[in-house]
């Protein structure tokens, strides 16, 4: 398939690489700040107007928490299918998924495109069922990237905050924050660190008075990342094209992972 990058820096050209080893061609790259990019602008009118004039049947986007619900705005109107990389505008899920459906389009979104990952949540999320039925423990989440990450917590650590919440029901309320008094039975910490060049690592901890229970998931590198990103706008272009997926919705990883 053509597929269209926007955000051409270090993820944009691995997302790059794994298209074309997968036998798909990149027909143009946009991104203001890479030299080597073939439109250098950040206008999202512009870009879309750019990637129509490519013939792009696939927009993978990574970009910055800044520009994304921009450029998602300008993109949606182009019924491209549209693979969302970037995190920090989920607050704005609920609107983005109305003009989807008003377009008849269609966006592709995840915290995180890892297969690990992915798999990841599932074993947090029958963990946290399991270990919720004890009283003596507790939970709590953390967190480490790069230190050029934009976004604090991560959109991963977020997603996983989420599953543990939706499984241990003793907890209701996120805290991103550091505390500065005791915190409350209900609160779930997520606390993150940013330093050097981690590619992301993830931790959940189920503490007890007698012991810890730890489930980590430690990235080796980002290429992983950008495979992903290159499987779901895959995934979504043949099942548009094949029929078994409809115009106007939204989709994530569980509906690639069942």
């Amino acid at each position: 398939m053509k597929i269209a990058l926007v955000g051409y820096g270090k993820m944009g050209h691995m997302i790059e690489t794994a298209a074309v080893k997968r036998g798909n061609q990149v027909v143009v790259t946009c991104d203001p700040f890479a030299p080597d990019a073939t439109v250098k602008s950040g206008d999202p009118a512009e870009l879309a107007s750019k990637i129509i004039e490519s013939g792009a049947e696939g927009i993978i986007e990574f970009t910055h928490p800044d520009s994304v619900m921009n450029n998602i705005k300008a993109f949606i109107p182009t019924n491209i299918p549209l693979v969302v990389g970037t995190t920090g505008w989920l607050g704005n899920l609920e609107q983005v998924s109305k003009d989807v459906a008003a377009a008849g389009s269609n966006l592709f979104y995840a915290a995180n495109y890892s297969v690990g990952v992915n798999l990841f949540y599932r074993v947090v999320a029958e963990a946290a069922k399991l270990i919720s039925a004890y009283d003596e423990y507790d939970v709590a989440t953390w967190e480490a990237h790069h230190n050029q990450k934009a976004d604090s917590p991560s959109g991963t650590a977020l997603e996983i905050a989420r599953q543990v919440m939706a499984n241990f029901p003793s907890k209701t309320e996120i805290v991103t924050d550091a505390f500065y008094s005791r915190p409350q039975k209900n609160q779930l910490h997520v606390s993150s660190t940013r330093v050097g060049s981690v590619p992301g690592t993830h931790t959940v901890f189920f503490d007890s008075p007698a012991d810890t229970i730890e489930l980590t998931h430690t990235a080796r590198s980002r290429e992983g990342f950008a495979l992903g990103a290159v499987v779901a706008c895959e995934w979504l272009f043949n099942g548009l094209k094949d029929g078994k997926l409809a115009k106007g919705n939204v989709y994530t990883m569980n509906d690639i992972f069942g």
